[in-house]
């Protein structure tokens, strides 16, 4: 049984070694942006839930990504400035036209509006899960 174990643990770390190991999500550049309840509106949302059952608030330090791991913690860099921050993802975005554009994130206004001004509407991230 213990030479077993050692054989599989000389198979795991040569495949490691081998092909390499790739964390299950790296950093990513990309566009962010923020949504208010108005815009949610304007697409044909409520405006009011967000995906993962919590009501909306545009003021709290919140995200919007195209996965469903609700609850987890991303740190977002505006490149521009260095200024980051830190979010829960507890929604569902950005749409699909605007995600393969390269938007990767939106941020809730309150969370946008502590990296960059809102007049400059989408900026360039580095997007870290925490």
């Amino acid at each position: 049984m213990l030479k077993l174990k050692i054989r599989m643990m000389a198979v795991i770390l040569f495949a490691v070694f081998f092909y390499g190991c790739k964390p299950a999500y790296s950093a990513q550049i990309q566009t962010a942006s923020y949504y208010t309840y108005e815009s949610c509106v304007r697409e044909g949302t409520s405006g009011v839930w967000t995906a993962s059952g919590e009501r909306f608030n545009e003021n709290d330090l919140t995200c919007a990504l195209r996965s469903r791991d609700f609850g987890k913690s991303y740190k977002v860099t505006n490149l521009k400035n260095g200024k980051s921050i830190i979010v829960r993802h507890n929604d569902f975005g950005p749409n699909k036209k605007l995600h393969s554009s390269g938007r990767i994130i939106d941020l809730s206004k309150g969370a946008f509006q502590r990296i960059a001004n809102l007049k400059e509407g989408v900026i360039l991230v580095n997007v870290e899960s925490i």
